[in-house]
Parts: structure tokens; C-alpha cells; sequence
């Protein structure tokens, strides 16, 4: 457990977010538990950790790769993902916005994997590709408490110290799908057969 989750911080922001959790639930808030799973992603006291428990109005860089990778896909895309996998799946693990694109969170080993299933599957080459942070990498999560300014923010705060992240299978399902539903989307179809460029029209509205 590093000092970042202490009992109480310079800005008590742990006893803020234990406060916030009585009797109501934020999907775009994070609470003490998620606050503390994402600490666990930086292992011993960082560097970064130390400046978030000082500014926890701040953005911070957590590694990937051990507790969770990250999915950066474009964010309109991410949102077609986010209602597969809510309105027909099982649903997803944290996910945040930065920059116009979407990051969603999946399990440790998603990132090497979903490149390769993108280049077997049937819609892959449909799919805009995703940028994908595993171990060795880091990525900018949005601040434990909002600060109102236009850095990364949460759409689905982490709120457990145990949260469901999907893996690299259902992260391929979400993308599938959302291609899948918005090709169909352009398709139009007309109960009509198309009309003959060269043929005679006339105007029936005054035949008597």
C-alpha cells in the first residue's frame, strides 16, 4: 500500500470520496475503492502518485500492462463500442476520454493480442485501428477528483478494487460490432426497384 492511500492526504481527497459514495452513485465518479485499485497500477510510492496525492485535481501517468491495459480508439468509435457492449454485452471496465479519443481500460494482455485478432477477423480491416498500451507503456488518466477543465475525464469511473475489464476477445466483439452496425446504418433500402433513366414520365395528377 503505498502513502497515496493514506487515511488522510494534504487535501483529505480519500475522506472526499468515501463521503461521495454514501447514498448515491456517479457513473463519471471515481470512489475510494477505484481510487485505490488505480493506485495499485504503480506498485511502489511513484513520482507521479506523489504529485496526484498532492493535486488530486490533476491528471496523472499510471504504467500498464500489470493491472490494466488500455484501448485508445477514436472517440466517436469508442462510443459505438461502449453501446454494444452496454446495450448487447457484458458491459465494461472504466473508460475515459482524452484528446477526441476514447481509452478504455481491458485486462493485462489485451494490448498484444488484439492487434493480431483485428488481422484474422473478417471485418478487421473495417475497424480504425486502435492504438493499444501494454506493459511497458504508460497513459494520462483523468484526476481522482474533476476539476472542470478540458483534460482527459472519466466516462466510467473506476469504483471497485476489483473492476471487470474485458479482454482482448471481447474488445474485438465491441469493435465488430459497432462497424458491423454502422455499415448497416448506410445501407438504404427501398421496397422500389430503381428507376429507368430512359424511360417516358408522365403526369397522372390531371388525369381525369
Amino acid at each position: 500500500m503505498t502513502t497515496w492511500l493514506r487515511e488522510e492526504t494534504p487535501h483529505d481527497v480519500f475522506r472526499f470520496l468515501r463521503e461521495g459514495d454514501e447514498g448515491r452513485h456517479q457513473t463519471a465518479r471515481v470512489t475510494a475503492d477505484g481510487a485505490a485499485w488505480l493506485a495499485s497500477a504503480a506498485g511502489g510510492r511513484g513520482s507521479a502518485l506523489t504529485r496526484w496525492e498532492a493535486r488530486p485535481a490533476s491528471p496523472a501517468a499510471l504504467p500498464c500492462g500489470t493491472v490494466f491495459d488500455v484501448v485508445n480508439v477514436d472517440a466517436v468509435f469508442g462510443r459505438r463500442m461502449l453501446d454494444k457492449l452496454w446495450t448487447e454485452g457484458p458491459g465494461s471496465g472504466p473508460v475515459a476520454v482524452h484528446r477526441g479519443r476514447a481509452l478504455l481500460f481491458a485486462a493485462p494482455g489485451t494490448a498484444q493480442r488484439l492487434p493480431a485478432l483485428l488481422g484474422w477477423e473478417e471485418w478487421g480491416e473495417e475497424v480504425p485501428r486502435p492504438l493499444c498500451y501494454g506493459l511497458g507503456d504508460a497513459v494520462t488518466v483523468p484526476p481522482l477528483v474533476p476539476s472542470g477543465s478540458a483534460g482527459p475525464r472519466w466516462l466510467v469511473a473506476p469504483d471497485t478494487r476489483h473492476p471487470w475489464l474485458p479482454g482482448p476477445e471481447v474488445v474485438l466483439w465491441a469493435c465488430v460490432r459497432a462497424v458491423r452496425a454502422a455499415s448497416a446504418a448506410d445501407v438504404r433500402v427501398s421496397i422500389f426497384p430503381p428507376a429507368d433513366p430512359g424511360a417516358n414520365v408522365y403526369d397522372v395528377s390531371r388525369r381525369r
